[in-house]
């Protein structure tokens, strides 16, 4: 058995994954949150989403701090 030429060193760091919400290919360590706590950093554990469309996306979805801003007194 040559296990030299099963395991490549490509399997073993975390390489590149490619963003779904901007579709650009970034470094996995670097570029995602880890979503799971687990034993060894596999890919597995870390989003789908890059970390610059996640910080867009609660910050557009995030509530406005004025709580009557669609309220408008009724016509009757």
């Amino acid at each position: 058995m040559d296990i030299d030429g099963q395991i490549k060193l490509g399997h073993l760091l975390l390489q590149d994954r490619k963003c779904r919400t901007c579709n650009e290919i970034k470094n996995l360590v670097e570029s995602f949150y880890r979503t799971r706590k687990s034993r060894g950093p596999v890919p597995s554990s870390y989003s789908y989403e890059c970390k610059e469309c996640t910080i867009r996306r609660i910050l557009d979805n995030r509530k406005s701090k004025t709580p009557f801003v669609d309220w408008s007194y009724p016509d009757w």
